[in-house]
């Protein structure tokens, strides 16, 4: 599933896709959660797992989530050492593992994960005879090196050794980032375990897609030219917006994750915390929302270990819309004494509008109190 080019992705023989409009994949009672034990998942993101995950699978499952601890001295990539942890955590609270749920492209990373990562965790769910489900719903998104690898690939590759688990590899997608649709609520399961097609099948009742929304999606999918060049523009742009985040942040002593996919980046603010902790993150993080008056997400809401990482977002605003939150971040940046420091090491000129014309432009769109919230 690279890309909506190449709708429906990588499939297998046997494989099946069942189209979904805003239906969750695991219910109670269904086959691969049914248990009198509590339903639990390993999940990983390349990175401790978000907040989204505690909302779409515990809220109507009773599912429970155990996180696999990912730390940034490797990048945040997946070990195995990290996956046994997590299983053994799990087994040490009596809680039966079900399975494994990644995030590929990573959110909130934006990272791809190497093949090497995923053969890996396919061999780690094959050895525990539990499931693997891999959200790959920013694959679309993949700007640079290395490109994204869909985890049906690496199936595709295993060959007759995949058949002890093929059945218990499966991936989910949606129209909503890649093609920028979430209002067409219109996702994908692609399993090759009858019982997961069934129960999907027998969701789908509840949420159908409109016959409009169905015969829209098939002219634009079906017309390869403009899935060619509407993915290859898209990726243009990510890429031309993420260099401008990463390059403003550099600028002011702010450092990020080395990405290459998604619509933000994993930043380090821990040098602008007052306490190397998460209290200090949680005060940071207020003071960015609600005084500098930018929307990013603290690491701790992801269940992130390490305090001081934050999710920033780039693709929602103009080039122009950018450069006004750099200008306030910058502002913000100085008035802290680390922040200050940070911002000398850096020695980088800063980017400026010169002009006073450009300075009115900015500051007529520096919103209200009222606006920031309706941002908010």
């Amino acid at each position: 599933m690279a890309t909506p080019s190449s709708f429906p992705p990588h499939t297998t023989q046997g494989m099946c896709c069942v189209l979904l409009r805003a239906a969750p994949f695991l219910q109670h009672g269904q086959s691969l959660s049914s248990s009198s034990n509590v339903r639990t998942w390993l999940t990983w993101r390349s990175r401790p797992p978000g907040c989204r995950f505690d909302r779409d699978l515990k809220w109507r499952t009773g599912a429970e989530i155990v996180p696999v601890h990912c730390t940034s001295a490797n990048g945040f990539r997946v070990t195995r050492a990290a996956l046994d942890d997590a299983y053994r955590r799990a087994q040490k609270r009596r809680l039966r593992v079900k399975g494994v749920l990644i995030t590929n492209p990573s959110n909130p990373l934006g990272t791809t994960a190497p093949r090497a990562d995923l053969e890996m965790i396919v061999e780690f769910v094959a050895a525990r005879g539990i499931h693997l489900v891999s959200d790959e719903i920013y694959s679309g998104t993949a700007f640079g090196e290395p490109g994204f690898v869909s985890v049906l690939e690496v199936m595709a590759e295993r060959g007759a050794a995949a058949a002890d688990v093929s059945d218990r590899v499966h991936v989910v997608y949606s129209l909503s980032k890649d093609l920028g649709l979430p209002g067409f609520r219109v996702g994908a399961i692609y399993s090759s375990n009858a019982a997961v097609v069934s129960a999907a099948t027998k969701m789908s009742s509840f949420g159908l897609i409109s016959s409009q929304t169905q015969y829209l999606l098939a002219a634009m999918l079906g017309d390869k030219d403009f899935t060619r060049s509407y993915v290859a523009e898209n990726k243009r742009r990510i890429k031309e917006r993420h260099d401008q985040l990463v390059d403003g942040l550099r600028e002011i002593g702010i450092s990020c994750l080395e990405s290459n996919a998604g619509l933000f980046c994993w930043v380090d603010m821990s040098h602008l915390m007052r306490s190397r902790s998460f209290a200090g993150e949680m005060e940071l993080w207020k003071k960015v929302v609600f005084e500098v008056g930018l929307n990013i997400s603290p690491g701790s809401s992801c269940h992130c270990r390490e305090p001081g990482w934050f999710r920033v977002c780039f693709a929602n605003m103009s080039a122009k819309t950018l450069d006004v939150a750099m200008q306030r971040l910058r502002s913000f940046v100085e008035s802290t004494t680390n922040g200050a420091a940070a911002l000398r090491r850096a020695a980088v000129p800063a980017r400026s509008i010169s002009c006073p014309i450009a300075i009115k432009w900015a500051l007529r769109l520096t919103p209200s109190s009222g606006d920031r919230k309706a941002e908010r």
